[in-house]
């Protein structure tokens, strides 16, 4: 009898050995396997904010498209943490995205299950009964001269009649997207805890002026309930001009020294040929062929401006518009405001001894946490037998 109480006491000790207190993301089955254990071991509230925390983090705190991806993505954050500190990451993502949740206030988003149950529970707050969604716009600020420096973008769920629905204590997934001629500019998203949300606040400074055609844009706002996503567009809004965001101008050396004017010969854009048509033509040196790929200096270039290896970034570069190294690097206006840069698709045009053309689709987050989907065209040119970067369009 002795020997039974033993074996049943150390098996027990040996199940609760087992239970893990920090996060282990070493595949999805895993991440799920510690969460469980690290939520069953909390009080029922602690384990409805711990929820919380979660959803709050996989949402807003990771940079990727789709659930399976953010799962991941929200695995290799938070691998190895344990609770407390997984509640204090999940206050400072809310806090920078202006979300009004707390880890140390009371439960306020539902049930929360970031492994993709979106079943209806018996009391479900995210399962709010509405028809459609309504979008009210209005300009805010003032720039000085009475022009206004933002829009304020409300999104209100409504009923068959096209009042707005009453619900509160919920946790609805909203996300605007910015268009301007087709082109998606940005997303951002926050949480619909009531149908008293304040909405979006979209700043002209942070739409690129670039890619504004007719000085309007498109939004379009959705609300994701626990049956339905709901959708809204509207098109045509007024922006700012004088506003926008504008690449840093090109810094001018006043101190350079002026050089002697120079031809292109259009038969071999390599070689030039004096401007005064009366002295000697040079006989230009064969030049050095590159060794590397123009596709693959393009795509070191946007890796290490996503990891903000910025100095290598710009070293891999000969373009004037860009300016000094301080231009290039600005974290306001330049690639120093870039946190993330995500390639879908590089393609060499051209490519022969001395130029060459590539162009790159990707997407540009900012450290906002906006993200800018862009075509571009690098051109490149040969210097002393190394690609260099010597232009750079934004194609529409």
């Amino acid at each position: 009898m002795k020997k039974l109480s033993f074996l049943l006491i150390f098996s027990l000790l040996l199940f609760t050995a087992c239970k893990k207190d920090s996060v282990d993301a070493t595949n999805t089955k895993t991440l799920q396997s510690s969460i469980n254990d690290m939520t069953a071991s909390l009080p029922t509230i602690k384990q409805i904010k711990f929820n919380e925390a979660l959803y709050i983090l996989k949402t807003f705190g990771v940079e990727a498209e789709g659930d399976v991806a953010e799962l991941k993505a929200l695995g290799q954050l938070i691998n190895g943490k344990k609770v407390p500190e997984i509640m204090a990451m999940a206050d400072q993502v809310a806090q920078k995205n202006g979300i009004e949740w707390a880890s140390n206030a009371p439960p306020s988003l539902g049930e929360m299950n970031i492994f993709g149950d979106d079943k209806a529970k018996e009391s479900d707050p995210n399962d709010v009964k509405a028809n459609s969604l309504s979008i009210l716009t209005r300009p805010t600020g003032d720039d000085g001269t009475g022009a206004p420096t933002a829009i304020q973008i409300v999104p209100r769920l409504v009923d068959n009649a096209g009042n707005p629905v009453s619900f509160t204590g919920a946790g609805l997934e909203a996300t605007l997207e910015v268009f301007s001629n087709g082109v998606k500019l940005s997303t951002a998203k926050n949480l619909m805890q009531d149908n008293n949300f304040k909405g979006f606040n979209l700043k002209f400074s942070s739409i690129p002026a670039a890619k504004v055609v007719d000085n309007k844009i498109d939004v379009t706002v959705s609300v994701k309930t626990t049956a339905k996503t709901f959708k809204m567009t509207k098109i045509g809004l007024d922006v700012n001009p004088s506003l926008l965001k504008v690449p840093a101008p090109v810094v001018v050396d006043s101190m350079a020294i002026e050089q002697d004017p120079v031809v292109i010969d259009p038969n071999n854009p390599g070689t030039t040929v004096p401007a005064d048509p009366n002295a000697p033509a040079a006989t230009p040196a064969t030049p050095k062929q590159p060794a590397a790929d123009p596709k693959n200096v393009v795509s070191g270039f946007l890796n290490n401006v996503s990891a903000q290896n910025l100095k290598a970034a710009y070293n891999s570069s000969s373009n004037p518009s860009w300016g000094s190294y301080e231009s290039f690097s600005n974290p306001t206006s330049g690639f120093g405001s870039v946190k993330n840069v995500s390639v879908k698709n590089i393609t060499t045009n051209l490519s022969n001894t001395n130029v060459a053309s590539v162009n790159a689709t990707y997407d540009v987050t900012d450290k906002n946490g906006r993200t800018t989907s862009l075509k571009a065209t690098f051109g490149l040119k040969n210097v002393n037998g190394e690609w260099k970067i010597s232009s750079y369009k934004i194609n529409p």
